[in-house]
């Protein structure tokens, strides 16, 4: 039952952020709307985890927060997934310069710092390409799940080469090469059914990793920009009353760390499903 806790908490986690409207709407609370009146309230019947420095509701923003930045995870993740998984298939499967010029592209976006240059993506200024960010606030959520997903697409693409490498020499590929079976064909029936164990671990693993990103993006003021709010931000809009308020550190910073500890090992459990070998190995 153990080994299952990991999924349920994320579906738990999942189902609760995304019905965060439906509980604003029954509890007759908002999210956005300040309340100097308000500010700073302890734990009670009307408000579960207290007020913030706005006299708004923390239990209902930590659940829009959440609905944020699980939606960078996954789709960040799935975006990266599939560059990688393509980038990958194709360099191992076709091998000689493709191969060679692929990794090198690959080696390159690794040996880049990737925080510094997310820091200096994240600031451009989206106004001189004629896009009003400040008009549509989400136009930070999608700027974010953007520069992400382009820099974090090499991991999986090295996983799915290593793979696609060990798979083109096996018999099945060689017996549909002698029958006249074209590459692309052989690629999608025979190398990605094979090699999508591999990328949905990664992604999966990945996926935390990302939630760590987006919350240092947004607690350097560069992530997810208010009125939306994200864990990042939130610890943000914490920072100056740490001494005083802890508690509103606290609520944040223990969502990000067990949401990203549940990834990781989800991660580890998909591994063990997707391979029968790594659990005899332990």
């Amino acid at each position: 039952m153990t080994r299952h806790i990991p999924i349920l908490f994320l579906v738990l986690l999942l189902a609760l952020c995304f019905s965060a409207g439906a509980l604003e709407s029954f509890l007759k609370i908002s999210s956005n709307d300040a309340e100097l009146a308000s500010r700073f309230l302890p734990p009670s019947g009307a408000h579960l985890l207290g007020t913030d420095e706005l006299g708004r509701d923390v239990f209902i923003r930590l659940l829009y927060g959440g609905q944020v930045s699980l939606l960078v995870a996954l789709c960040a993740g799935l975006v990266s997934a599939v560059i990688g998984t393509g980038i990958g298939m194709a360099a191992g499967y076709a091998g000689g310069r493709w191969d060679a010029l692929l990794m090198r592209l690959t080696d390159m976006l690794i040996s880049l710092p990737a925080l510094p240059l997310l820091i200096i993506l994240s600031a451009l200024d989206l106004g001189k390409l004629g896009i009003d960010a400040q008009a549509t606030p989400a136009i930070s959520l999608y700027k974010i799940i953007a520069i992400i997903s382009l820099l974090s697409w090499t991991t999986v693409a090295r996983l799915a080469r290593a793979r696609a490498l060990s798979l083109r020499e096996m018999d099945f590929v060689r017996a549909a090469r002698a029958m006249g079976v074209s590459g692309l064909r052989i690629v999608m029936r025979h190398i990605f059914p094979n090699l999508l164990g591999t990328v949905v671990v990664a992604t999966a693993l990945a996926a935390g990793n990302i939630i760590l990103l987006e919350s240092v993006l947004s607690f350097l003021g560069l992530g997810i920009q208010p009125p939306l709010p994200s864990w990042g931000n939130m610890l943000t809009n914490a920072q100056e009353t740490i001494w005083e308020h802890a508690r509103l550190t606290v609520y944040p910073g223990a969502m990000i760390f067990v949401t990203v500890l549940a990834f990781n090992f989800l991660g580890d459990r998909l591994q063990l499903a997707l391979d029968p070998k790594a659990a005899q190995r332990i």
